[in-house]
């Protein structure tokens, strides 16, 4: 097994344990492990696995008494849903549906800021992200403070001690039970009424109960806002810490400006390990996986394989060449029936959110954010980044 590339250079979030390229192998603890980008491509393309993580263990509890959401189906089913939902997050439809939105939201934040001198940044965007995400999926009936709602819901339930996660745990089911009240059951009513083009309504269309719904709420407020929020903080990071892609970023057309963007997130994904089981014997890189095998898919890993992104992987290259079939930021959207279907719309909003705010006189930051891990999802948490701008006239 090759040793752990040192290559590392750019990037803020520690993963550790990386090495890309490595033979795919099967873990002390009976995980099978995946490291480089060809193999973690096919196996997400896989449709002889299922999905693991995310706590899908926990959520199909419930199977066979509800439809589950469809971050937890798979094979047929799953894919048709993901067909006629595909509509909602087209670039057409981003661009027609959703860019006045963005525009009109990145520039209330903004003036937040102004009007304030200062703010936490994952607020900001938090809100951006929360406002956009409604409006795809439909909670557009909501009265104020659905964004609190949702991040004390989503907020990390595994520190501290045992009273402490007990409170956490408590407060986080509560404010479950307040964003169907205040925002999830409002928009269904709405809905029943008078349809409208957006995933309630879909999902009404299809027979689907309330808290079927509900379900369907929470898994796309954690995608596309949550993952959202993280990605808007971290990208500004870099910027802020590096003058030169600041420059670059600032000074460069749009598709420029998304191809900056995609290379930090291809070097820092929001979620650095997907995982699946496998429902059948499975070849893949040169390894036989059983059948009912727990699979670790290392996105992070995979996005620094030099056979897939070439020379210099642990750096930020927006026009370095791919090899064939390489998305433009790796795995970090996933792949395969699993991808994440609002990929362009948070490109979308985070560059229109960064391009405004990169544009604001005096725009500095105060102090860069601690990083935490949330270990369930594999995800990064960056919470206290500050910013600052000037308040002269």
């Amino acid at each position: 097994m090759p040793a752990e590339t040192p290559l590392e250079s750019k990037r803020k979030i520690g993963r550790g344990g990386l090495a890309p390229g490595c033979p795919v192998h099967a873990g002390a603890d009976d995980v099978w492990h995946i490291q480089d980008f060809t193999t973690a491509r096919a196996m997400l393309r896989s449709t002889e696995t299922r999905q693991a993580g995310f706590d899908a263990e926990n959520a199909r509890r419930h199977e066979g008494r509800m439809r589950m959401p469809v971050l937890y189906r798979d094979g047929p089913e799953h894919r048709e849903h993901r067909r006629q939902t595909a509509r909602f997050f087209t670039p057409k439809r981003v661009d027609t549906s959703y860019r006045a939105l963005m525009d009109r939201l990145a520039d209330e934040q903004c003036a937040k800021l102004r009007s304030r001198g200062g703010a936490d940044l994952s607020q900001l965007s938090f809100r951006l992200a929360v406002a956009v995400a409604a409006e795809v999926i439909g909670l557009t009936e909501s009265g104020p403070g659905m964004a609190g709602r949702l991040d004390r819901f989503f907020e990390e339930k595994n520190s501290g001690s045992r009273p402490v996660r007990a409170w956490k745990e408590f407060r986080s089911t509560v404010n479950m039970g307040l964003f169907y009240w205040r925002d999830v059951r409002p928009a269904i009513k709405a809905r029943r009424t008078e349809a409208k083009d957006d995933l309630i309504s879909h999902l009404l269309g299809e027979g689907c109960k309330n808290p079927e719904i509900l379900g369907e709420c929470v898994t796309f407020a954690a995608a596309g806002m949550v993952t959202t929020r993280e990605f808007i903080t971290l990208a500004a990071w870099h910027l802020f810490t590096d003058s030169a892609l600041r420059s670059a970023y600032t000074e460069g057309s749009e598709s420029e400006r998304v191809a900056i963007l995609h290379e930090i997130l291809r070097l820092e994904p929001v979620v650095a390990n997907l995982y699946r089981w496998t429902t059948e014997e499975i070849e893949v890189g040169g390894a036989t996986i059983p059948a009912g095998a727990r699979v670790d898919i290392g996105v992070a890993a995979a996005n620094l394989d030099p056979s897939a992104v070439g020379a210099d992987p642990g750096e930020i290259c927006p026009a370095r060449p791919m090899a064939e079939g390489m998305g433009d930021a790796g795995l970090s959207f996933g792949d395969g029936p699993h991808r994440c279907p609002g990929a362009y719309i948070a490109i979308q909003e985070t560059e229109i959110f960064l391009t405004k705010l990169f544009g604001m006189p005096g725009l500095r930051m105060v102090t860069p954010p601690k990083v935490g891990i949330r270990a369930e999802i594999a995800s990064y948490e960056l919470t206290g980044l500050r910013v600052a701008v000037s308040t002269e006239s």
